[in-house]
């Protein structure tokens, strides 16, 4: 038999800034990118919700998420490794 490869999943790192919900965190990743025209270096951030069980994580802890199969309407990634504090 042979067997399916799966795809490559995309991972993110970002900051903790919200907790207050049940097994989902929200987390912000921070990307910089130059101005097509002016050539300025500028940020970017987007906010992704994220499953996590186990240990509470706190406002400002670094994580890695990783993309998974959508969990609920908003939620497609997954906590996959906790930092420490920022």
């Amino acid at each position: 038999m042979q067997e399916q490869a799966r795809g490559i999943r995309k991972v993110k790192q970002g900051v903790v800034v919200s907790n207050k919900m049940q097994k989902t965190i929200v987390v912000k990743v921070e990307r910089t990118l130059r101005h097509p025209k002016y050539g300025k270096v500028i940020k970017r951030a987007k906010k992704y919700y994220a499953h996590h069980e186990g240990l509470p994580l706190n406002v400002g802890d670094k994580v890695t998420i990783i993309e998974t199969r959508p969990l609920s309407k908003l939620k497609s990634w997954r906590v996959a490794a906790e930092s420490s504090k920022v």
